[in-house]
């Protein structure tokens, strides 16, 4: 059975328990049918190493340099201990409640998809697949400016999405981008702050790979007025027109000038909520708001930009102690499992951003890789919040945790 054949036995058609996928697995079991994807994180991640192209799984899973970032992310979390709660008189399964409302998005679990770009590597159109996924499950996505689908294709399928801005060097392009985005029906906007140029990954060097230069994760750009007007050619004209657009592209992505007061025109440009990604210091995260971010987003980029960096979760209590009460704070980098969210917010998170386990899975299985990888984290965050004692997320609090001498 090829990696895209995998057959569609775990379909949703409405949400009412996450845990629910658990009885249906089981269930299928007593008929003599097994899961055929992974189960877990890391089972995800060996199976995508079997079947993706090299190229493809390079760009996925590599980090900076040694990827100690990457490690350090997932090793935080065995710094905290869940302590459950007993006998709390909490609801069972299907009365638990998983839902929260975040820069006035109501998700039906503080889950969003993280933006991953590229994803034309995975699958045909993978944005639209995920967004669709998302849509299905309730919880919601965000969708990078790298991305291999328009922003207006994602529009047109997504439920709640954000947009994710990569902040060009020029202020026109940024500003298309952006109101592209609140035309196609974005929710907020995403402004990510720790990629002003990519970091130093070895896994993609050893290939000599980097998919923008080769025409991929560049369609909004492509199919950008502002870009465009820029360019001699159309770029789907002929091969040396394609090759201007993407050395122009090369010319524009990233932009090391920006500066919390830049905050200030993208206001001018959107009524959308702002949130600014890749924050880790507590200084950054006040600045950012002062300057009218609605949220500050915890994230090193999962361990991509900066190697030996400081875990992203080793960060997360700072920030929210800088300005928790001022603004909503996001997190990813390192989560693999339902407990991981659990710890995510008893740190003050007020939702996760879930990134490589559902990559690999649309690389393997398409939308029903994407949908498993999501049933999966999400079942196992009801499973975890209700035998910890938790009817709905105002239960996950500090006192949750234990930090193991």
């Amino acid at each position: 059975m090829g990696a895209r054949d995998v057959p569609d036995t775990a379909t949703v058609s409405a949400v009412s328990s996450f845990i629910d996928f658990q009885n249906e697995i089981y269930l299928q079991g007593m008929g003599g049918t097994v899961p055929e994807l992974p189960m877990t994180a890391d089972g995800f991640a060996d199976r995508a190493r079997e079947l993706l192209d090299a190229r493809a799984y390079a760009y996925v899973a590599g980090s900076a340099s040694t990827e100690r970032t990457a490690l350090a992310n997932t090793s935080a979390f065995d710094r905290y201990r869940i302590v459950p709660r007993m006998l709390c008189g909490t609801s069972g399964p299907g009365a638990r409640d998983t839902s929260v409302e975040v820069l006035g998005t109501k998700l039906a679990a503080p889950v969003l998809t993280s933006p991953v770009g590229v994803l034309e590597l995975l699958h045909e159109k993978g944005e639209v697949v995920v967004a669709r996924a998302a849509k299905e499950l309730g919880v919601g996505t965000v969708v990078s400016t790298a991305s291999s689908s328009t922003i207006e294709e994602v529009g047109e399928v997504a439920g709640d999405w954000w947009y994710q801005l990569y902040w060009p060097a020029d202020d026109e392009l940024a500003r298309s981008f952006v109101e592209r985005a609140q035309r196609a029906g974005a929710k907020a906007i995403v402004v990510t702050v720790d990629t002003p140029s990519l970091g130093w990954r070895p896994r993609d060097l050893e290939l000599g790979h980097l998919p923008f230069l080769l025409g991929k994760g560049i369609a909004n750009y492509l199919s950008d007025p502002v870009f465009r007007a820029k360019l001699p050619a159309p770029p789907e004209e002929s091969e040396d027109a394609l090759r201007i657009a993407i050395l122009t592209w090369v010319g524009l992505f990233g932009n090391h000038t920006l500066r919390p007061a830049d905050l200030a025109r993208l206001r001018e440009w959107t009524d959308l909520p702002i949130a600014v990604k890749g924050v880790l210091h507590p200084d950054d995260a006040r600045l950012v708001v002062d300057a009218g971010a609605d949220a500050v987003w915890v994230s090193n980029h999962g361990g991509r930009q900066v190697d030996n960096s400081i875990a992203a979760l080793d960060a997360l209590g700072s920030v929210v102690g800088a300005v928790g009460d001022r603004a909503d704070v996001l997190f990813d980098s390192g989560v693999r499992s339902g407990s991981d969210v659990l710890v995510a917010l008893a740190l003050g998170a007020k939702a996760v951003g879930y990134g490589r386990p559902w990559a690999y899975a649309l690389g393997i299985g398409g939308a029903v890789g994407v949908r498993h990888a999501l049933r999966l984290l999400l079942a196992d965050f009801d499973s975890a919040m209700g035998l910890s004692g938790c009817a709905d997320l105002a239960g996950i609090t500090r006192e949750l945790l234990a930090v193991p001498r």
